[in-house]
């Protein structure tokens, strides 16, 4: 057995984590194996058993772990902070989705196996890509530290939630009681992807969201159109009217007041964004479409990343039903929701739009509102001294330029750890988009695995020089 040397280079943490990689794969099936589905009170058990497990594979490892209980499934907590330096607070999800509708699969989802697709090596089963996988690059990574060196180049500390896929009731409560104990100078997510399959990339930038239920009503009850039509208002009419003038007719929002807050991307940023390769036609082709509809003055790739949005996600009201009913409603109902970016102010925008409808109601028409949650985006400044070194890492290890991505959609943990702990967060993932999380067949490449590691491994050094 080779002692660990705290002289060792970089070079020999990343040949040992080579070496090493049929051994890391089997501790990464040990842990596909357990099915723990936290939305299904039937798996509890399991749930438990994959936070136990993690727990030991930390304090193996030297870190102070512990599974630490909590109104759903646990939490895991370890750490070691022996090392000098900037200290980093890791997160991952040991929880999964069910594996419905289970004759999809082509194997058993918490069977783990290697196959091949697309011409590349893939490890299969339930949660190989969302987060399994992802969380055990980074602690495969430390492990190489331990080995090699004897010691992490940092101090880290490693939180693996259990409920991220059932909504993540516990986690706000657990950051209130352990703020203290968590804060670090900066988060790192692994639970996204890679730009595509040869770029890495690190999302800095997370939209918010607004969502907002509006009912109208104009009647006081529903009408025979025969009798009434012509003369009796239509809610159907008004609320698709005061829908369509939420957007002007270059794709950009009407709602006065909405941009307030909202800052065009970084230079540096929008120019690495026009060099990165994405094609505008192959995105919207791949769904059926080809005309862009946002802000006409903005590409496709700032329209779903960086640029605030308004879209109408239902509209209801009358009979639907089979067969024909001449009926005018007495309501009518939509479900609205804005993405934000910047510093759009959630409770502002959502009053906005709440201003919008009022003034375009008849004095015969009333409108409620149902309010279905908000949160604020979430970036990291382009200029961060960690946003620079990881990087930096990452390119070294991919041989490509890592891009600053950002994300249309919202990661709320993110947003709790800014909120919460004062915190930061750099999200680096190695998935790729195809790796079916959530559906049936879920995988994770072979390569992202390996290389995820070694990415890690030069991030940490990074982090410490």
């Amino acid at each position: 057995m080779t002692l660990p040397r705290p002289d060792a280079s970089l070079e020999d943490v990343l040949a040992h984590a080579d070496s090493g990689i049929d051994r890391s794969l089997e501790r990464l099936f040990t842990l596909l194996a357990i099915p723990s589905i936290s939305t299904d009170p039937d798996y509890g058990a399991h749930c438990q058993a994959a936070a136990d497990w993690l727990s030991g594979q930390l304090s193996e490892l030297g870190f102070d772990a512990s599974v630490r209980p909590t109104t759903g499934h646990p939490m895991v907590v370890g750490h070691d902070r022996s090392a000098t330096g900037p200290s980093v607070l890791f997160y991952g999800h040991y929880d999964v989705q069910p594996v419905d509708p289970l004759e999809l699969w082509d194997t058993a989802p918490f069977t783990p196996t290697i196959g091949e697709e697309g011409g590349q090596k893939v490890i299969r089963a339930r949660g190989a890509s969302d987060d399994k996988g992802q969380l055990m690059t980074f602690v495969e990574a430390c492990r190489a530290f331990k080995a090699v060196r004897g010691a992490l180049p940092i101090p880290v500390t490693i939180l693996f939630e259990g409920e991220e896929e059932a909504g993540s009731a516990s986690l706000g409560p657990f950051l209130d009681q352990t703020a203290s104990e968590l804060t670090a100078d900066v988060a790192l997510v692994c639970d996204t992807d890679m730009w595509d399959r040869e770029t890495p990339s690190i999302i800095t930038m997370l939209r918010g969201m607004v969502g907002e239920e509006v009912e109208i009503t104009a009647a006081s009850r529903d009408l025979h159109s025969g009798m009434y039509g012509g003369a009796a208002r239509n809610p159907l009419q008004l609320l698709s009217e005061i829908v369509a003038s939420l957007r002007n007719p270059d794709g950009s929002v009407a709602i006065e007041g909405f941009y307030d807050g909202v800052e065009d991307l970084p230079d540096a940023v929008a120019a690495q964004w026009q060099r990165l390769p994405f094609d505008e036609s192959e995105f919207l082709g791949d769904v059926g479409l080809s005309a862009p509809a946002g802000e006409k003055d903005r590409s496709v790739l700032q329209q779903i990343a960086a640029r605030p949005t308004c879209e109408i996600n239902g509209m209801w009201g009358g009979y639907t039903g089979q067969g024909f009913k001449t009926v005018i409603p007495a309501r009518a109902s939509a479900k609205i929701s804005f993405r934000l970016v910047g510093d759009q102010d959630p409770a502002r925008v959502r009053e906005a739009f709440r201003s919008h409808v009022r003034a375009r109601l008849p004095e015969d028409c009333t409108v409620t509102f149902k309010s279905h949650g908000g949160s604020p985006a979430t970036s990291i400044p382009s200029d961060s001294e960690f946003l620079t070194r990881a990087l930096g890492a990452l390119t070294d290890e991919w041989g490509r330029e890592a891009a600053i991505a950002g994300s249309g959609g919202s990661i709320p943990i993110v947003g709790d750890f800014k909120r919460k702990l004062g915190m930061e967060s750099l999200l680096i993932g190695f998935a790729q988009t195809g790796d079916r999380i959530h559906s049936p067949n879920e995988k994770y490449d072979l390569a992202s695995y390996h290389r995820g590691i070694r990415s890690w491994i030069r991030i940490l050094d990074a982090l410490s020089a």
